[in-house]
This record gives C-alpha cells, sequence and structure tokens, in this order.
C-alpha cells in the first residue's frame, strides 16, 4: 500500500519542487496551491489542471520528466469555487499574477472540463494557446447528476468522498494501477469537506462547452480503452466535439494514466507541444530542443499516434 508515496521520486520531488500558495480574489480563504518547474524565461508554459480526487502533487511525474527535458511545467490546485465562471475569473486573475499572456493546458478528468470552459471564456481575448484533454468530457449532463449539483454543499465530507470512491475502478488491475488508486485515495483523504463538495458541484452543474468559441485551438484527446470513470458515449462526443483533434490513446491506464502509464503520457505531451518549437508559444527552452533529437524521437514512436 502507498508504494507511489514512500518512492524515492516522489521524495525527490516534494524535496526539490517548493509547494506555493498564491491568492488573487478579494477572499482570502481562496488560496491557489502550485508548482511551478522549469525555466522562468519561458512565458507560455504548459499547465495541469488535476481531477475532483486530485492535488497539485499528482502530476509529478510530469513535472520531474518534462522540466528535465527543458519544458516549464506549472501544475495547479484550485482553491473553492462555486460555479464555472467564478472558476474562469479566478484563473485569469492567477495567469495575470504569473504575467502569463498564453499558456498550454493539461486537464485530467474535471480539470479538462475547466480548460476548456476557461478557453471559452477568454475566446474574445485567447489565453490557451493549446488543450490536452486527459480522459475527459464536454457536457456535465453525463455524470446525471446535475439535481444534486446544488446539494453537495450540506453533505459531509465521508458522504462526498464515498461519491468520489465510487468511480475509482473496483475490478482487478496491474499492480501499477492498484499504486496510482492507492495514491489518488490517499490525496482524496487530504482534501477537505468545502474542497471536494465545490469540485463535485463544479462536475455535475449543468454546463456545457461551446465547440465554436474554441475551434482553432490545437487539441489532443488522450484516453484510455481500459476501464475509466467516462463512458464510450462520452468518449465519442468528444471526438464530434473536436474533429480535427489529435488523438492519443493508451490501450490500459484507467482513471490515472498519468500516474501509472507516465512515460506514455509523457510522450504524447511531448508530441503534442512539438508543433510549437520554435515559435514564442514554445513551452520548451530553445537551447534544450535539438532537431536530430526530435527526429529520432518521433522515428523511435512504437505506440500508435492517430491522426483523424
Amino acid at each position: 500500500m502507498g508504494e507511489i508515496k514512500v518512492s524515492p521520486d516522489y521524495n525527490w520531488f516534494r524535496s526539490t519542487v517548493p509547494l506555493k500558495k498564491i491568492i488573487v480574489d478579494d477572499d482570502d480563504s481562496k488560496i491557489w496551491s502550485l508548482y511551478d518547474a522549469g525555466p522562468r524565461s519561458i512565458r507560455c508554459p504548459l499547465i495541469f489542471l488535476p481531477p475532483v480526487s486530485g492535488t497539485a502533487d499528482v502530476f509529478f511525474r510530469q513535472i520531474l520528466a518534462l522540466t528535465g527535458w527543458g519544458y516549464r511545467v506549472i501544475a495547479l490546485q484550485y482553491p473553492v469555487y462555486w460555479d464555472h465562471l467564478e472558476f474562469c475569473d479566478g484563473f485569469r486573475k492567477l495567469l495575470d499574477h504569473l504575467q502569463l499572456d498564453k499558456v498550454h493546458l493539461f486537464g485530467a478528468s474535471l480539470g479538462g472540463f475547466l480548460a476548456q470552459k476557461f478557453a471559452e471564456y477568454t475566446h474574445k481575448s485567447p489565453r490557451v494557446h493549446s488543450l490536452i484533454l486527459c480522459n475527459s468530457f464536454s457536457d456535465t449532463s453525463i455524470f446525471n447528476q446535475t439535481w444534486t449539483a446544488n446539494s453537495f454543499w450540506l453533505m459531509p465530507a465521508f458522504m462526498l468522498k464515498k461519491i468520489v470512491l465510487g468511480n475509482f475502478s473496483s475490478g482487478p488491475v496491474d499492480p501499477m494501477m492498484a499504486d496510482a488508486i492507492d495514491f489518488m485515495v490517499d490525496r482524496l483523504e487530504s482534501l477537505g469537506q468545502s474542497e471536494l463538495a465545490s469540485r463535485l458541484t463544479l462536475n455535475c452543474q449543468n454546463s456545457y462547452v461551446e465547440p465554436h468559441k474554441i475551434r482553432d485551438i490545437p487539441v489532443t484527446i488522450m484516453d484510455v480503452f481500459d476501464q475509466s470513470a467516462l463512458s464510450t458515449e462520452a468518449k465519442e462526443e468528444m471526438y464530434k466535439l473536436y474533429p480535427n483533434a489529435r488523438r492519443a490513446h493508451l490501450k490500459t491506464g484507467g482513471n490515472f494514466p498519468y500516474l501509472c502509464r507516465s512515460a506514455e503520457v509523457n510522450l504524447y505531451v511531448q508530441i503534442h507541444l512539438l508543433q510549437f518549437h520554435g515559435t514564442k508559444y514554445a513551452a520548451i527552452d530553445p537551447s534544450m530542443v535539438s532537431a536530430e533529437e526530435l527526429e529520432v524521437q518521433k522515428g523511435n514512436l512504437s505506440i500508435s499516434q492517430e491522426e483523424p
């Protein structure tokens, strides 16, 4: 139990990358927690947004690998926001505070939905340069809980945790996936009642993405073929919404591929970001890019990258 939490990689990450806390709203209780790693000279970093059960450190394997290759990566943890507009406004203020005009967003599940809503919210003055949507969705009605969304704030923490745990894999899984689930359960335990209630509210509040507002943004849809909380219908809906998106399929990985299939996820992230190398929206330090290395990397890609 808890293999990831005691792993050398995780301990190295916690001891070398500081957790920052930032307040950008008038309400002092709304605290953004984030890890910001990699070269500060990069003005268009990749930002990771976690799922309902996640904290900023669930992306530690991406942070360690990508910063090692010269990328600037930020992993976030949300304050307590009760609606999508409030979240988008707070996130915009955070980017202003960090002096970031445009960013690439990687969102997992709820994080992916919020990334799409933020891109939609800022479409007139774009702040999102590209999206990677991992096991994500475009319409909250898929959870059939829009009618309970307004009552999560009343529920005790143990009941909220039970709701979230109901979406975790319960069948047989391989050891790496079992470790990932253990780690996410541990992260879930660290969240308070208001944090959980607000995230579940954002996850289930009646809302959908308006694709015409974000159709010009490059998108990669990353999903798994094995058991996850997302239905096949929800995945198909995402493909329809983004017909020109790149598709990154993982044969296995469950709900948390960034933890248990991190090498594949990291490779797909690199492939996605490759298209911006050499532009002002590159998320990588130019001195770390070698054309020859990139060619070798593309040539060695053994997992299938499906272009529409």
